[in-house]
C-alpha cells in the first residue's frame, strides 16, 4: 500500500467512522464508516454485525468504535462493558464467518496503564495493566480479547494499540482541550466573561495531535506485526495549566482561572507520558504537528462553532 492512501481493490471499514479520530483519518485515507451512532450498524447487535460484514466483505479493519467516556462508564458500567468488550467480540466473530483474511486494527487506550509511579515513567508497552474504571477495564478486556484471536486465529492479523491523550480540531467538548478552547472562543468573541472555568490544571499528559495519531493508524495497517501493541504518544509530558495558557496567549485573551470541583476526578493519576520508542523503531513514526499548530487549528474550529 501506499503511504498516501488505501488503494481501491482494499476495502477499509472504519468503525465510529464518523467520529472524532474516525473522520480525520477518512479525510485523509478513506474507508466506509462502519458501526456509528446514526443506528446503521450496532456493534451490540450480534446478527446484524455479521449479516453487514458478509455484505461489505472487507479487507481491512479499523476499530475504533467504542463507549470512551470514563464518567459515563461509572454511571453505566454494563453498557460500556457491552459495547467495548462484546461489540469488539461480535466485530470478530462476523469477520471469521465472513473468511476475513485481511489486517484488524484494534484501537485501544492508554487508560488500560491506570496508576504509574514515577520511576514507571515514560510508560512502555510492557508496563503491567492497572486499570481504575469500568471503561479502562473494558479496554483490557477487548485488548485481550484482541490478542487471544491474533495467536489463535491464522487467517487474521491483528495488531493492537494504546493511544494516549487525542486532540486536535473537532473534538467535543466533552473533553477538557476541547473545552477550554470553546470558552476561549466564547470570551474572544465577548460572549464569556473573562473566567476559564477548569478541572485540575496540575496534572500532566501525554498529548497527541489526532492527525498524528491517524498516520499512525494507517502505517500500522500497512506493516503492524500481528499480536503486537504499540504505545501511540509524542513522548512529552506537559501539564494542563501549560495547554491552557498557550490557548490563553494565541487568543490575546486574559482570563482568570477558577477550578471547579465537579471537574476534579478522586484519586486521579498525577503525571503521565508514553514511550513510542516501539513504532518508531519499527516504522519511523513520531509526532510531526508542533502542539502550537494543533492548538491554534482547535481554537479556530471553536471560533467557528461559536
Amino acid at each position: 500500500m501506499s503511504e498516501a492512501s488505501v488503494p481501491d481493490s482494499v476495502k477499509l471499514i472504519v468503525t465510529g467512522g464518523s467520529g472524532f479520530v474516525g473522520t480525520h483519518f477518512r479525510a485523509r485515507y478513506g474507508g466506509i464508516p462502519f458501526a456509528d451512532h446514526d443506528g446503521r450498524v450496532d456493534l451490540c447487535d450480534a446478527q446484524r454485525v455479521r449479516s453487514a460484514i458478509a455484505e461489505l466483505k472487507p479487507a481491512a479493519v479499523l476499530h475504533l468504535a467504542a463507549q470512551s467516556s470514563v464518567a459515563a462508564s461509572f454511571a453505566d458500567p454494563a453498557s460500556t462493558f457491552s459495547v467495548n468488550f462484546h461489540g469488539t467480540l461480535n466485530l470478530l466473530q462476523a469477520l471469521s464467518a465472513a473468511e476475513f483474511q485481511g489486517v484488524f486494527l484494534y484501537v485501544g487506550s492508554a487508560d488500560v496503564y491506570g496508576r504509574m509511579s514515577e520511576a514507571e515513567l515514560p510508560v512502555r508497552e510492557i508496563q503491567p495493566l492497572r486499570p481504575r474504571s469500568p471503561y479502562a477495564v473494558s479496554k483490557v478486556a477487548a485488548e485481550a480479547l484482541c490478542y487471544q484471536w491474533s495467536q489463535t486465529q491464522k487467517n487474521f492479523r491483528i495488531v493492537l494499540t494504546r493511544p494516549f491523550t487525542q486532540i486536535g480540531p473537532g473534538q467535543d467538548s466533552r473533553f477538557a482541550i476541547a473545552d477550554f478552547a470553546h470558552q476561549v472562543a466564547e470570551m474572544r468573541s465577548g460572549r464569556r466573561s473573562p473566567i476559564m472555568v477548569t478541572g485540575d490544571l496540575d496534572v500532566t499528559r501525554d498529548f497527541t495531535d489526532v492527525r498524528d495519531a491517524v498516520r499512525a493508524y494507517h502505517l500500522l495497517l500497512r506493516n503492524g506485526k500481528n499480536g503486537e501493541v504499540y504505545n501511540i504518544c509524542s513522548g512529552q509530558e506537559r501539564s494542563l495549566r501549560s495547554l491552557v495558557d498557550e490557548l490563553l496567549r494565541i487568543a490575546g485573551v486574559q482570563a482568570e482561572q477558577r477550578g471547579d470541583p465537579a471537574r476534579m476526578r478522586p484519586a486521579e493519576q498525577r503525571r503521565m507520558v508514553g514511550d513510542a520508542g516501539r513504532i518508531h523503531a519499527m516504522l519511523g513514526w513520531s509526532p510531526e504537528i508542533s502542539l502550537t499548530t494543533t492548538l491554534t487549528d482547535i481554537l479556530r474550529k471553536a471560533e467557528e462553532r461559536v
